[in-house]
């Protein structure tokens, strides 16, 4: 029996959720037990989705879930759920489809949504300020008028059920196939022929769309595919996202310069743009991309670790209190080192805040870099979000495998098996498992788990890793697969915790599982299950195209294995 007159996150092992634990929220999991005492009290629930490294995530809390009035008023009003966007990113999909369908836009974190006593959700937002600011109104005033509405239209609040499911329901046309470069060469026209990436701020590195014109430049040779690609990588490791002192990159800028990043740092980019510098190199030889990627790849190896001997999820952006504060240097802190303006942008005055962050003129040498380390490692480090992710972990293992190509010196392949001993030992040896707890797992982890085995396959030539993939791929058809939508759902079929079961064909943070699957099977050979999933995503494409630009090169990759092609899955001509 749940008792709502507490917090109770204290024993869940989750560091977003133990960030919480203390705030007179009477926080509670997200739970089918929950589920049902809300309704069998009749109270709307207050659902608050983040994660442990999200700056805004910490200012709400800061704001609002730290403040006892505000914490009275949830508490009097609502059962109040918190959950980890990472460790339940099926509710986290669904909630976020949810507020984009209430607001026609864009979601975020902190999700703030509302729901019925049964689970269903009616209105949602994401940062809500402590006062009226900016247009938002303040939290409390939120809350109240929440709280009145569903008192006042709880029947007609409650009978919406359907009609949202209607409208979160995927919708698709009977295709065939179709020509995917065109969707492609479309997506070139929202580029920044300048400055890279997407037009305008902020800017994201959008790893899948620039993976996707990758491989359609291994397959035709058109400049026009690889020049966004160049131009992207010069911009990365130059600019301010980049970390020039220790390696690895922030999630994406505030501007379109690519200088003043959100300083937080994730797994899931790293890896991936560890996967797209490498497979860049392989056309672009150049020395310092490829230093880039050897410090990228050590920064991770070393300050990502964890207990398992895994990486963990995430660097926060703040420390001390402050944004960035442990990247960014005081003009007074490092103007007498000597040489240092011929190998960074220095300005006096700062070019953040009255701060520098580093942006790079060309390389520098070892001694510049210790003296900024030196300087940095006397500051506070940010927090680490140590929990382990297998889909990450498993993306971040098949980086290692694709930069051994480019520094066989590295011996990055005895690193990458090394890594997946762990992996076998901990996350797959009884049963599959996405993170803390081993009745969760997702579509994702399975996908890029058979991708990486796949990779191992064929980069050591050992046929163990191929048969474990094909164990693995007939027990993700088994718990994913719906056969009457010839599609993969993204938690367990079994699951019935949410009120609506989640089908996801767009590419987000990482690549879709969907996509990676029909990848897989192609790769395993099973034809068969891929022609179904591959007839499936084109009625999908043809509604959704511009969010599915890893299901482009998973389609293309399908279609010329079928016409006999010798291909892999980085494209025709390699």
């Amino acid at each position: 029996m749940i008792d709502i007159s507490k917090n109770n996150l204290v024993n869940d092992p989750s560091p977003y959720l133990q960030q919480h634990k203390n705030n007179p929220v009477h926080w509670q999991i997200w739970s089918s037990e929950t589920i049902k005492f809300a309704k069998k009290n009749s109270k709307p629930i207050l659902l608050s989705i983040g994660y442990a490294s999200c700056h805004w995530c910490h200012v709400m809390a800061h704001e609002s879930f730290e403040d006892k009035d505000t914490a009275d008023m949830m508490n009097k009003h609502f059962i109040n759920i918190k959950v980890d966007r990472e460790e339940r990113p099926d509710l986290d999909f669904v909630f976020q489809s949810s507020f984009q369908l209430f607001n026609q836009s864009g979601g975020g974190w902190p999700l703030t949504m509302f729901l019925d006593e049964n689970g269903v959700p009616f209105m949602g937002g994401t940062y809500f300020p402590k006062t009226n600011q900016n247009g938002l109104p303040s939290f409390k005033e939120v809350l109240q008028k929440v709280y009145d509405a569903y008192q006042d239209q709880k029947t007609n609040i409650i009978k919406q059920k359907d009609l949202i499911i209607k409208n979160l329901d995927l919708k698709k046309n009977s295709v065939l196939s179709q020509d995917l470069e065109p969707i492609l060469e479309t997506s070139l026209n929202y580029l920044d022929p300048v400055k890279g990436g997407y037009k305008g701020a902020p800017k994201f590195p959008t790893f899948n769309l620039y993976e996707t014109l990758l491989y359609f430049y291994n397959k035709t040779n058109e400049k026009k595919y690889l020049d966004p690609v160049t131009l992207l990588i010069k911009q990365i490791t130059s600019k301010g996202i980049y970390d020039h002192v220790e390696g690895g990159i922030a999630r994406y800028t505030v501007d379109e310069n690519w200088i003043i990043p959100h300083f937080e740092k994730m797994l899931y980019d790293n890896a991936q743009f560890i996967l797209l510098l490498s497979k860049y190199c392989k056309i672009n030889k150049d020395d310092y991309f490829k230093e880039k990627l050897a410090q990228t790849i050590e920064f991770l190896n070393k300050e990502f670790l964890n207990k398992d001997g895994l990486l963990g999820s995430a660097y926060d952006a703040d420390s001390e209190g402050q944004e960035g504060k442990y990247y960014v240097y005081l003009y007074e802190e490092i103007k007498d080192i000597k040489d240092i303006n011929n190998y960074f942008e220095l300005d006096p005055k700062g070019n953040w805040e009255n701060k520098i962050i580093l942006v790079e003129k060309k390389k520098p040498p070892k001694e510049i870099i210790d003296k900024l380390l030196d300087i940095r490692t006397k500051k506070t480090k940010p927090f680490f979000d140590n929990k382990t992710q297998l889909d990450l972990n498993c993306l971040w293992i098949s980086a290692l495998i694709s930069a051994d190509e480019i520094l066989p010196k590295k011996n990055y392949i005895k690193l990458a098996e090394e890594f997946f001993v762990k992996i076998e030992d901990n996350y797959i040896k009884d049963t599959i498992q996405h993170s803390y707890s081993k009745e969760i797992v997702f579509l994702e982890d399975y996908a890029f788990l058979i991708n990486l085995l796949n990779d191992l396959s064929d980069k050591t030539m050992n046929f163990k890793y191929k048969e474990l993939a094909k164990k693995i791929c007939n027990e993700a058809i088994l718990k994913f697969y719906i056969d009457d939508k010839d599609i993969f759902q993204k938690n367990k079929k079994t699951n019935n915790d949410i009120f609506f079961k989640p089908i996801d064909i767009g590419d987000n943070t990482i690549p879709n599982g969907n996509s990676i699957m029909l990848i897989n099977l192609v790769r395993l050979g099973m034809m068969e299950q891929a022609e179904k999933l591959a007839k499936s995503l084109n009625g999908y494409l043809n509604v959704y195209k511009n969010h599915m630009m890893t299901s482009l090169r998973a389609l293309d990759f399908f279609n010329n294995i079928k016409s006999g092609k010798n291909c892999n899955d980085q494209g025709c001509n390699l």
